[in-house]
């Protein structure tokens, strides 16, 4: 075999007469992007993707199946190559309507890898769940316990009958690993001798020091607090967390080398310009602890307190002094923090809770079953009333003035804004009114950082940097103010990824991702099997309101898989391994321009075990070849023509199970996830 010798993007190399220009790049560690070549089958060429210029020749060369010659001069990465390849990508992209991403993962603001640890539980893989699990999220038994699951509103399942219980999920996996001697921890990253600190030891703080702790930077926590946890620790009642539970998930990532210190305040016990000083970064996560006012006649009086600070009250108290028995308590508001307010009073004695709501039930931004939940234990819910004026006996709260609403036209969120009605008022004798109705940042130590008019942090929202150098900030401290756990989870380990490439001094900036999404109807699975919700087993109200001890008692591990195995599985099982979309993002595409008829299919079982989901598959040929020409087998063809062509069991017979060796070769070579196995039931 004769050598010849060829210059590739200004690099000599050499190969052999007989060898690609792709075969040579290749062994020489140059990249040429492909998705239709394996060298085990014959060279087909249908992706486009791989050509190159060859000096003295016009024509751009598809690199896999053009032979080398002596002397040739190759460039593979010019203008005229990427659009090309940008151009094909596109047209491949143009009929690509195979989701890259499940909704309920795209939904989630910490983008938890749903559909993935949900199909670990389908198969019995409980520890490969709980270690995708805190790929995102450190602590799974606690924010499956309390998160208000907008994975859940996104789930394609509810177009078929019920969203698959994933939170519930997330919880069963979690717990299955508190049940161990030992938790699951990654493991921490080789020390950079970077050190940041972080301000606030809740769920974003946490998160942040979770993550930058596997990239190998010290990490030291400053919290106000006796114990770190935040909202989760302080803010959530016991019956829906468990503290313990709590507080054994937060142990795990002090044993990754985090340092805690409690009972330091910023501004009171040291400065932001000291840990400025001190630290090579600063992240502020320390959440909104302060409750904003009601605003009406008589809030002064004693009696009156906040949603957060009576949590926060109840969790800290050894000496129950929220001792409601015989009394009459209103909360006002109707988000969760007034639901967990409202059950909390239930459990303390009160012989009435009243919840006052200026709304309907259905306007509520409580979760449903938090609104469900308090009803069952006897929470009494005043809808469509608004307190005009707190009254008083010796400065003491004796009475509450209610005016009477209705709903008018819609406000700026959508939702029908409440107007009172003329001459209608109620009043009722209360001994304690919680406002619930919202809450904010204590700007106290934080004066240097830039705020909004409503008093919280600005902070970019893909970098999470602040006006001040070094200083990021997240969660409900930040921009648009009080928002769930699962949100400030999310952009603390986006912090944690920026403040990373900052101490690496690279330049930080944020790209939008290019994603396939498809929107899909009830028609799309009308031949799915209609399959109950697994539900949450759980205490009898009269039982669970009389105490704190946790309400819901947790799935079996035969309801979790059955519930698990209704996942529809819609978003790309070989995403990070896809071809086609890190192509698609590395050179820019926009395949709307192509915007044209889209085949709509339903996917087809080839064999009991492996699907094909014709909207990822591309035509390539490659899973067709590798049945033919490396398993010897001949199961798979092209059925129909031109645009109407698809992959299929040859001459169309419906499936290849009798002749099929089940050696998965066709999944393994397919390079946009089209084929995949199924989880077994």
């Amino acid at each position: 075999m004769s050598e010849i010798r060829l210059n590739i993007d200004g690099i000599e190399v050499t190969g052999f007469k007989g060898q690609t220009i792709l075969d040579i790049a290749k062994e020489n560690g140059i990249d040429i992007p492909t998705l239709c070549h394996d060298e085990r089958v014959e060279i087909y060429g249908s992706c486009g993707l791989c050509v190159v210029e060859a000096e003295g020749t016009s024509k751009l060369l598809r690199s896999c199946s053009t032979f080398a010659a002596n002397g040739m001069i190759i460039k593979t990465n010019t203008d005229r190559t990427r659009k090309n390849r940008q151009t094909a990508l596109e047209l491949l992209l143009s009929d690509h309507t195979g989701d890259c991403r499940a909704p309920c993962v795209l939904a989630c603001p910490a983008q938890t890898e749903c559909q993935g640890y949900v199909k670990f539980i389908a198969e019995g893989k409980y520890d490969e769940a709980v270690k995708l699990i805190k790929e995102k999220i450190p602590f799974p038994s606690s924010i499956g316990r309390v998160c208000p699951h907008p994975c859940e509103e996104a789930c394609r399942r509810e177009l078929v009958e019920e969203p698959i219980s994933i939170c519930s999920l997330k919880q069963f996996a979690g717990d299955i690993d508190l049940d161990k001697d030992e938790l699951y921890t990654a493991e921490a990253g080789n020390p950079t001798g970077k050190n940041v600190a972080i301000i606030g030891g809740g769920p974003g703080g946490l998160t942040a020091a979770y993550f930058l702790r596997l990239q190998g930077h010290g990490v030291i926590i400053y919290d106000a607090m006796p114990q770190m946890g935040g909202m989760l620790q302080y803010g959530i009642p016991e019956y829906r967390l468990p503290k313990k539970i709590l507080q054994e998930e937060i142990k795990s990532i002090e044993k990754m080398g985090v340092i805690f210190k409690n009972n330091i305040k910023i501004g009171r016990d040291i400065t932001l310009d000291y840990l400025r000083n001190n630290y090579d970064a600063v992240i502020v996560a320390v959440g909104a602890w302060t409750s904003t006012g009601l605003r009406c006649k008589g809030e002064e009086l004693d009696g009156v307190v906040g949603g957060i600070d009576f949590l926060r009250g109840v969790a800290t108290t050894t000496d129950n002094n929220y001792d409601f028995t015989g009394c009459k308590i209103a909360i006002v508001g109707g988000g969760n923090t007034a639901m967990d307010a409202c059950r909390t009073a239930v459990r303390l004695g009160a012989a009435e809770v009243y919840n006052i709501y200026r709304r309907t039930k259905n306007e509520m931004p409580a979760e449903q079953i938090e609104i469900e939940e308090a009803e069952e234990e006897g929470v009494i819910f005043k809808n469509l009333t608004n307190p005009i004026e707190i009254t008083g006996d010796n400065g003491k709260v004796k009475a509450m003035r209610l005016q009477i609403m209705e709903l008018g036209e819609p406000d700026a969120s959508g939702r029908r804004s409440p107007v009172p009605v003329p001459g209608k008022e109620e009043i009722i004798e209360v001994d304690t009114v919680i406002v619930a109705i919202g809450q904010k940042l204590d700007k106290a130590g934080f004066e240097e950082i830039e705020q909004t008019k409503w008093g919280t942090i600005i902070a970019d929202e893909n970098t999470c940097r602040t006006n001040l150098n070094g200083v990021f900030a997240v969660g409900d401290a930040t921009n648009n103010g009080a928002d769930i756990a699962i949100a400030a989870i999310g952009e603390a380990k986006q912090a944690a990824e920026t403040v990373g490439k900052y101490l690496n001094g690279e330049n930080i900036k944020y790209e939008k991702p290019y994603l396939v999404k498809t929107e899909k109807t009830r028609e799309d699975f009308a031949d799915r099997e209609i399959l109950s919700r697994v539900k949450m087993p759980q205490r009898p109200a009269g039982e669970r309101r009389k105490d704190f001890l946790e309400i819901n008692l947790g799935l079996s591990e035969d309801a979790a898989k059955k519930e698990a195995l209704r996942c529809l599985e819609c978003g790309c099982h070989d995403f990070y391994e896809c071809k086609l979309i890190n192509y698609a993002n590395q050179y820019k595409v926009q395949p709307e321009k192509y915007s044209g008829k889209t085949h709509r299919y339903i996917q087809d079982d080839i064999q009991s075990c492996i699907e094909l989901n014709h909207e990822k598959c591309i035509l390539c040929g490659m899973c067709v070849r590798i049945c033919d020409e490396v398993v010897g087998a001949t199961l798979l063809g092209f059925v129909n023509r031109g645009f109407d062509t698809v992959v299929k069991p040859a001459f169309d017979i419906g499936s290849c199970e009798a002749d099929c060796v089940s050696c998965g070769k066709c999944v393994e070579g397919c390079p946009t996830g089209a084929l995949y196995k199924k989880a077994s039931k």
